[in-house]
């Protein structure tokens, strides 16, 4: 088993910033691809980004892709989001995510291995 804990959201004025982390523990955090996602009211959960368990390689959603940078620190155990020029868009439950294939996370989200609880990101206009 994989618990993870996300902290960091909050509210913000739109072109502000924020910083996401995850906390992981349970098996060997160093081994899973880790990833964000985001719900917001009435909509599906939806990717936001993904790195691989090394840290080489990462991917975005376009909405978010020049603005949000994902990074992790496998000695840590924590894997964090920093939202730049944020939108009213953007306003979303934030849910850490962790899975053994990178490209699970990033196409098929219904079956990702282990979520967090979330975290609420509430952006004004």
């Amino acid at each position: 088993q994989v618990h993870l804990v996300e902290s960091g959201g909050g509210l913000v004025q739109a072109g502000g910033s924020l910083r996401l982390s995850c906390a992981a523990s349970g098996r060997a955090f160093s081994s899973f691809a880790m990833g964000w996602f985001r719900q917001a009211p009435g909509k599906e959960r939806e990717f936001v980004a993904a790195i691989s368990w090394r840290g080489g390689n990462t991917y975005y959603a376009d909405s978010v892709k020049g603005r949000f940078t994902i990074s992790r620190d496998n000695a840590k155990n924590t894997v964090d989001l920093i939202m730049n020029s944020l939108k009213p868009e953007d306003t979303a439950v934030y849910y850490c995510a962790v899975d053994h294939i990178f490209s699970v996370l990033v196409t098929n989200t219904g079956a990702v291995d282990y979520w967090g609880q979330g975290t609420q990101v509430t952006v004004s206009s």
